[in-house]
């Protein structure tokens, strides 16, 4: 069973606005109590929501390589200067986006404009605006645009509290599913915090049963006054249609990415705790005294932390921040990423069968200078995209800060790197006995061709050597 509409690389990313039922605090919820009650109709929230909810047409150019294009031999008939066959093509791809301001920013799914030379949105007038990428945020599959040459204000949604929703709350979805036009549909919040789906580094979507399918991708969630409270990402499917299990993310996790747009930032700022996590095994649980696996296990601290600064120690279990409950790992990297920065979280934090309140600094995670280049010389680490490991890189790739070595950052597919099995990730630590300390010495030592390469590397805390014919 697989994620078939995990659409990173779909060419018709699938988009779908979903809602769900707002209440404000304290009021009733309850079934409909006659049949007029189920007459009522959700136009009016429709006719409210719709025209913020667009459609985003994206275009990139690729190269048009064949098995043979390397050879020189088959170069002439397959991609020689006398050949009919395209060097290049263009990939076009469909998905939805939702305008969250009135002067023209729209959000959508990063992987609906991800590599794209051009950019599209439709508005639900049918006019057309040619739109500008202004912050990309690969880890939360988040990207903000802005409309060009507007000189309006735009219908914007009003960001709702997706911490608010419960499990049962009515949902619509609106967007452009196959390209037949705006679509509505509607269903229930099936679950929420599901955090085992790996879409994004920040796993803690919004399931739902509204059907949602691809054209979807980057649509708005909205409740029943029109407020934002999530953006659609995926479905689960055997068919590539809807089975009614659709996710989305948080609107408070697009809220971060959305303040640093507006803020003028080319990248989004998040609290670093400075700890490697690990989740609670039974027999972990049954070691620590609970009745079953919940929390996330703290198994080291980087020096010079907030997280080594607040005393939190290895073997320490969180089980909440702020207040609110954490069940793993990855629900506590969205609680503390959704986090303001400035000021202080207070961690739940179980040690010695006793439990504590530790604050932590919400703070950033230092950088240095990390001199990113992408290696074109001939060498088993041809294509990849290298740079010097620092906190903040480490916490982008969620490796141990105090590795050694220069880290790859991509390796894009296809490229000699990914198919020699190399990972954004892994450290590079030696190349034929040189030690790596940072991206000159990588490209210093690879500017040679070699017969033999012998390569050290360190993933997932341990160190890998492989020799590697040139």
């Amino acid at each position: 069973m697989t994620f078939s509409s995990r659409l990173r690389a779909a060419s018709f990313p699938a988009l779908f606005l979903l809602g769900f039922v707002g209440f404000a605090a304290g009021e009733e919820r309850r079934v409909p109590g006659s049949t007029a009650e189920l007459t009522l109709s959700y136009a009016p929230i429709v006719q409210r929501v719709a025209p913020a909810v667009v459609n985003v047409y994206a275009a990139k150019v690729v190269e048009n390589r064949t098995p043979f294009f390397d050879d020189p031999f088959f170069r002439r008939f397959f991609g020689g200067p006398n050949s009919s066959l395209p060097r290049e093509q263009v990939q076009r791809s469909l998905g939805s986006g939702v305008i969250i301001d009135p002067s023209g920013l729209v959000v959508t799914n990063n992987h609906v404009v991800e590599g794209a030379s051009e950019v599209k949105v439709a508005l639900a007038d049918k006019r057309e605006f040619e739109a500008e990428l202004v912050l990309k945020d690969t880890r939360s599959d988040l990207a903000v645009m802005r409309l060009k040459g507007a000189r309006e204000k735009f219908p914007a949604l009003e960001f709702g509290n997706s911490d608010e929703l419960q499990v049962g709350d009515v949902v619509l979805a609106i967007g452009d599913p196959f390209g037949v036009g705006q679509t509505v549909t509607h269903g229930i919040v099936s679950a929420l915090a599901r955090t085992q789906i790996g879409i994004t580094d920040y796993q803690f979507f919004i399931q739902t049963d509204a059907a949602i399918n691809p054209g979807n991708s980057g649509g708005a969630l909205v409740d029943i006054h029109g407020r934002l409270i999530g953006i659609n990402t995926a479905i689960f499917s055997r068919s590539g249609g809807s089975q009614g299990i659709g996710f989305a993310i948080p609107v408070n996790m697009v809220r971060v990415v959305v303040g640093s747009a507006k803020g003028g930032g080319t990248a989004v700022k998040r609290p670093w705790l400075g700890a490697k996590l690990q989740a609670v095994t039974p027999d972990i649980a049954e070691g620590l005294g609970l009745t079953r696996p919940i929390g996330a296990l703290v198994g080291s601290v980087a020096p010079d932390s907030p997280a080594a600064r607040a005393g939190l120690k290895t073997g320490d279990l969180i089980l909440a921040v702020d207040g609110q409950t954490v069940e793993d790992p990855n629900a506590f990297d969205y609680r503390f990423a959704t986090k303001p920065l400035g000021g202080a979280a207070q961690l739940g934090v179980l040690r010695g069968g006793r439990e504590a309140k530790i604050p932590v600094a919400l703070e950033t995670a230092p950088d240095t200078r990390r001199d990113e280049m992408v290696i074109r010389t001939r060498s088993p680490f041809l294509g990849a995209k290298v740079a010097n490991l620092s906190p903040a890189l480490a916490d982008e790739l969620r490796i141990d800060a105090t590795g050694e070595g220069v880290a790859i950052v991509d390796a894009p597919e296809g490229s000699v790197a990914a198919n020699l099995g190399f990972k954004p990730g892994d450290l590079i630590v030696s190349v034929n006995g040189e030690r790596i300390a940072s991206t000159q010495d990588l490209e210093r030592v690879t500017k040679n061709p070699k017969r033999l390469w012998r390569v050290t590397i360190q993933r997932g805390g341990q160190q890998i050597s492989v020799v590697l014919s040139g």
